[in-house]
Formats: structure tokens, C-alpha cells, sequence
């Protein structure tokens, strides 16, 4: 099992993913890694180990700020693939960056499609086909949700994922197919979590999208729909379990 953060807002997006990394860390885990949006393009970190040597990373060599951003912590897998199979993944343009937890069934077949197109894939995981048939997607629609939307068409298997795009820099997008996602949202600023430990102090109310959903998480509010597009009515709660304002 892995856990997965995301940000967008007013406030530097590194400092709040760190923050709800370091929440998520109560268990064992074996790598760690952000991937902020920012001047035009992705900037990413990530290292196979303890939280500590992302932090080593980030100190040697930081990144530039930005308002939005994914993290990621994968948890007790055992995996031996080093730093190139830390999450966030990207496609071979840096574009698109995509964490996960889950299992993506078919993810063989579509790395090898994948690869008959051109694409170099540089990790041994199952997620980093996501990222390169996101940015196809993109490239064709121009907006990340949708582009979500026809990928999780094309996903077998239970999973949560969350991406942003440097082309779509004030937006995360997440889906969920048999596993936990939460959106968090504050005065201004809005949260992607696998863990609802990761909102803890920070979001006002949380959203729960539901099985089969397409999430799009902006600064200023949460459009949820399904993967044919069709939107979704969901009622907040307050983060403390207890109903929001508006809710019965």
C-alpha cells in the first residue's frame, strides 16, 4: 500500500506536501517523492529509503516554488527498483506527473503499447503508463480532467491516483476505483489524500468522491463526475467527521 498528497492553493505547495508526508509516515515504508508545478514546467524529487533521504535531496538541491504539487510515500512493498521506481512518475516530455496506489491490472499490455509508439519508459512500475497516456491525452483534449477521464477507461484493476500537468498548472486531478481518495478543502486552497491523516489541521471539510469517480481539485472548489463525464453531487463533511455547513 502506498499513500498519495496533493496541493494547489496560496502557500508554497513543497511545504504543505512535506508536511502531510510526514503525517503519513507512521508505518513502514521504502521511498518518498513531490513533484511541484512551477515556471512552465515539473519539478521533481524523489528517493528510494526513508523520508529522510528525500529530505538530504531537497536540502543538496531544491526546488523551485510553486503552488501546486503531488507527493507520494510507498509503503512497505519491498521493491528493489531504487530511485526510478519512486513516485512521481512522468512522461518522457516532463509534463505530466502521477502518483498512486493500487494495482494497475493491465499495465503490461499498455507498456508494451506504449512502447511500440515511442515512448521510453524508465521505471519498472505499473504507474508510470499512467503518465504517458495522460500526456497523450492531453495533448489531444487539452484539459487534465477529461484527459483522466479517458484513461481510467483504459485502466484494469483497484487504485487512487493523483497527477498534475505543467500545461494545466492550477489544477490536481485523482480517480478512484476501489480504493480511499479524499479531497480536503480550505479557505483558498484545496487537498488530494489517500489518508485522511494527511488533512489533519489543514482541511476544513472533506469530500468523498465515491467508487468510479474522476475528481478536479482547484484552489476555489471540487468538480466531481464520473468516467463518463456525468457530474456528481457529493455533500461535504467537516474534517472532524462532523457534517459542513450546507450538509444535513
Amino acid at each position: 500500500m502506498c499513500a498519495i498528497v496533493g496541493y494547489t492553493g496560496g502557500r508554497s505547495a513543497l511545504e504543505v506536501l512535506w508536511e502531510g508526508l510526514e503525517r503519513l509516515t507512521d508505518r513502514e515504508y521504502d521511498a518518498a517523492g513531490v513533484a511541484v508545478v512551477s515556471d512552465g514546467g515539473l519539478a521533481t524529487a524523489k528517493k528510494a529509503g526513508p523520508l529522510e533521504r528525500l529530505e538530504r535531496e531537497l536540502t543538496r538541491r531544491p526546488l523551485p516554488s510553486g503552488s501546486t504539487g503531488v507527493g507520494h510515500i510507498r509503503r512497505g512493498t519491498g521493491e528493489s527498483g531504487g530511485d526510478a521506481d519512486a513516485h512521481p512518475h512522468l512522461d518522457n516530455a516532463g509534463r505530466v506527473a502521477v502518483v498512486h496506489n493500487g494495482v494497475i491490472g493491465n499495465h503490461a499490455a499498455l507498456r508494451a503499447e506504449l512502447t511500440r509508439r515511442g515512448h521510453a519508459l524508465v521505471s519498472a512500475t505499473d504507474t508510470e503508463v499512467v503518465a504517458h497516456l495522460l500526456a497523450e491525452s492531453f495533448s489531444s483534449c487539452g484539459d487534465l480532467a477529461e484527459a483522466m477521464r479517458q484513461v481510467y477507461g483504459r485502466l484494469d484493476g483497484v487504485f487512487a491516483l493523483a497527477a498534475v500537468g505543467a500545461d494545466d498548472p492550477d489544477v490536481l486531478v485523482g480517480a478512484v476505483r476501489g480504493l480511499p481518495l479524499l479531497v480536503g478543502v480550505g479557505d483558498g486552497e484545496s487537498f488530494l489524500a489517500s489518508d485522511a491523516a494527511a488533512l489533519a489541521g489543514v482541511a476544513r471539510s472533506v469530500v468523498e468522491p465515491g467508487d468510479g469517480r474522476v475528481v478536479e481539485v482547484r484552489r476555489d472548489g471540487v468538480s466531481v463526475t464520473d468516467a463518463d463525464g456525468a457530474v456528481v453531487e457529493v455533500l461535504p463533511y467537516r474534517a472532524a467527521g462532523v457534517p459542513a455547513a450546507g450538509a444535513p
